[in-house]
């Protein structure tokens, strides 16, 4: 705002200190922007979500992210201020359905598509082969097992479910990986206004050393000779 209003003020009174400020500034906000674009496409490179037969939804397993974003997230502090967060967001108990005070069938549950965080931290990895009962109450007596460490870690107590699963961290990569790319393209349409503003603001700043020199700007430079009289 500072900046932008510096900008404005110098080309209105044709201050060459405040445009100089101004571009001075943009240059590096503009550097700045591009920095973070790159920055955050490279932390998300890497990292989706795993098609199960007869699901609708993905499973997420936490080997299939790796990197910077990855490291910050599953840290232990920080994952149980992030696991805290998703456990008093309900977000479990929201995604369950009634029909008539029964809870849905298992065939209409596979066949919904779950947020990565519902998926990873709400209900057991598919593998696991754990028999459904609800949204977040399933039967594992009635399961094959599976090789994955999240099938022993799913507990039933709603307190507990699957947030120290790595497939819970890895639900949360998947979501920020999808809010970063977002954050990315409106960051990217924000750069080329900034770049068309920047160029705008050159010009202005070029208009004002041309009347500091005391150069005329787009008038014209010749000037009429007086018509000779004609003598007979």
């Amino acid at each position: 705002m500072v900046i932008s209003l510096a900008g404005f003020a110098g080309a209105c009174y044709r201050n060459s200190a405040l445009l100089w400020f101004y571009l001075f500034s943009m240059f590096f906000i503009i550097a700045a922007l591009i920095g973070f674009i790159v920055f955050a496409y490279v932390v998300t490179d890497k990292g989706s979500g795993r098609r199960m037969m007869n699901r609708n939804y993905l499973d997420y397993y936490l080997p299939d992210y790796s990197g910077w974003l990855e490291e910050r997230v599953t840290e232990g502090g920080n994952w149980y201020k992030i696991a805290s967060c998703i456990r008093d967001s309900r977000v479990c108990g929201k995604m369950r359905r009634n029909y008539g005070g029964v809870p849905e069938s298992a065939e209409m549950f596979y066949s919904r598509r779950l947020t990565p965080i519902e998926s990873g931290c709400c209900k057991p990895p598919t593998e696991c082969g754990y028999l459904y009962i609800n949204e977040t109450l399933w039967n594992v007596g009635g399961g094959v097992g599976g090789t994955s460490p999240d099938c022993s870690t799913w507990n039933n107590d709603q307190a507990q479910l699957c947030y120290m699963c790595g497939s819970c961290k890895a639900g949360v990569l998947a979501s920020l990986r999808k809010s970063w790319r977002k954050v990315s393209v409106i960051n990217i349409v924000a750069l080329i206004i900034l770049v068309i503003v920047y160029v705008i603001g050159c010009a202005a700043f070029r208009n004002n050393r041309r009347y500091d020199n005391d150069e005329g700007y787009g008038e014209a430079r010749m000037t009429k000779a007086q018509p000779s009289r004609l003598h007979f």
